[in-house]
């Protein structure tokens, strides 16, 4: 199964990335995922299910420790093409 997750941490600095959003990203790029967007609004990245989960995992533990009052996130089912299961 593939997933993909969405997300954000709060609260926003436009001027400059704070610390729990500068985890969430270290976080999410050094997982073994195969694709991850990056933006200042909100981030994806996809893999296998495990993978997705164990980043999620420690997307949640970290960015709140650095500082994050709070999470959004959405995981999704995706088929092989990455498009969203129906």
């Amino acid at each position: 199964m593939r997933l993909r997750v969405e997300f954000t941490t709060e609260p926003f600095d436009l001027d400059e990335a704070p610390a729990h959003a500068v985890v969430a990203r270290q976080v999410i790029e050094a997982a073994e995922l195969d694709a991850v967007d990056v933006g200042p609004f909100g981030n994806t990245a996809e893999g296998g299910a495990d993978a997705v989960l164990t980043a999620v995992n420690a997307l949640l533990r970290k960015s709140l420790q650095a500082g994050a009052t709070r999470v959004s996130l959405q995981v999704n089912v995706v088929d092989a093409a990455g498009e969203g299961a129906q």
